[in-house]
């Protein structure tokens, strides 16, 4: 008897009809033997209405306070969905996160798993029961209930599955698995089978929504496999696991997009050891994270550098800026709004020209790149708000992505006929 751990996302619990739903899904996969913990998020846009609720309050609304009231969400819906099992004759227990035992640090809004139990939940098990678990939330050392912030049920189902040494992590969504581009924007990508956990990581912080970063780090760090699936229907999906040795055959596996970013640049900053520095230190104290960078070579004396943020950091980092390099005589220009594009593959590690075929196919489209960024398997580049939808298209095609694996084969062979990655 194998244990599944399943995590359903907000659209897959966003009524009634679809909570009962998922609770024949559990009932099914419990007949075939299986015994099943299932993770949830709070229903589709009941987060967000408690979000709106605390902003017609105030504006800057206690961060304690908003995690006893954001954890309220997932809490519903553990109840619900153990009632519905229940009512069809699968016995069911609901657990929030901090009674399955997901002990966090003091950070509100944000928290870090630190520990996990699961002692009860392995009793319940045993005792032939499903065993619901609320997503999103834990308890920090000081006994007060923290979250972990956009998409953190997903962080709680790998984590889950982790502590009970599942047999499998399947993670429910309104979508079939991971694809090659959003489909929305790029219509003939397709679906992939398999991904490493490094390409899914790349992926996820590239822009791609299907999975939380911070989850697919913990599942790589603590190798549980886990598979993205639809909850609607019986598909397979994609699974992501430690190594998918076929993707070596291919440069690029996915294309991903991020048109939350904005660009700001401080103009006139000293070109002198530190300072640079100072400017980055201003963006940790406020807890901004910081992607793409660029530092122009500097002349008499100054230098510019420009770097780009999420759009919903973009006043709290204007208004650090100011204040960090006031003093200095540099300038903060006003941020604008980019798309972040991104092409991902282990692949890279052994086949050149990839960033060459990428720059030449975006230049061909007549779309200028702001900023440039690798790592060892993904080149993004930061081009106007605007072209991003396109400049994604354009990477697409001219890697072979929308086709079968022997096109892909023949678009990696014409990137390895450039003269380098970079």
């Amino acid at each position: 008897m194998s244990l599944l751990v399943q995590k359903f996302g907000g659209t897959s619990v966003a009524d009634v009809d679809r909570i009962k739903k998922v609770a024949r899904r559990i009932k099914r996969t419990v007949k075939q033997g299986h015994q099943v913990v299932a993770v949830v998020s709070a229903r589709a846009g009941v987060t967000n209405n408690l979000i709106s609720r605390a902003a017609a309050i105030t504006k800057s609304p206690d961060p304690r306070e908003m995690d006893v009231l954001m954890s309220t969400g997932e809490q519903e819906t553990i109840a619900l969905l153990s009632m519905t099992l229940q009512s069809i004759g699968v016995p069911a227990v609901s657990l929030t996160g901090p009674r399955f035992g997901i002990r966090t640090d003091n950070e509100h809004t944000r928290a870090r798993i630190r520990e996990m139990g699961g002692s009860d939940a392995r009793r319940y098990l045993r005792q032939g029961k499903v065993v619901v678990v609320a997503g999103f939330q834990g308890l920090s050392e000081f006994g007060e209930i923290t979250t972990f912030g956009r998409g953190g049920s997903d962080l709680s189902a790998i984590a889950v599955a982790g502590a009970l040494k599942a047999h499998r992590c399947q993670i429910f969504t309104d979508v079939e698995g991971v694809y090659t581009a959003d489909p929305r924007i790029v219509p003939n990508a397709h679906k992939l089978s398999e991904l490493s956990y490094e390409e899914m990581l790349e992926l996820a912080s590239s822009g791609s929504k299907v999975m939380q970063t911070r989850a697919v780090g913990f599942a790589q760090k603590h190798e549980v496999a886990f598979e993205v699936r639809s909850s609607f229907n019986s598909k397979p999906g994609t699974i992501v696991k430690k190594s998918a040795s076929s993707l070596e055959a291919v440069s690029v596996s996915g294309v991903a997009i991020d048109k939350n970013q904005v660009r700001i640049s401080v103009q006139e900053l000293p070109d002198r050891p530190g300072a640079a520095a100072a400017v980055f230190k201003a963006m940790a104290e406020i807890g901004v994270v910081v992607d793409l960078i660029v530092q122009n070579v500097g002349r008499a004396g100054k230098a510019n550098l420009t770097f780009s943020v999420p759009s919903e950091d973009a006043y709290r980092a204007e208004k650090a800026m100011r204040e960090a390099v006031g003093r200095t005589g540099a300038t903060v220009g006003r941020s604008n709004k980019i798309a972040k594009v991104s092409v991902v593959g282990v692949g890279m590690r052994s086949h050149s020209g990839v960033a060459s075929c990428f720059f030449d196919a975006l230049a061909e489209a007549g779309i200028n790149m702001l900023m440039i960024s690798t790592s060892e398997i993904k080149i993004s580049v930061a081009v106007n708000h605007e072209d991003g939808d396109e400049a994604t298209r354009v990477a697409h095609a001219a890697f072979g992505l929308e086709k079968k694996t022997r096109s892909r084969k023949k678009a990696t062979a014409r990137a390895s006929r450039s003269k380098s990655k970079g």
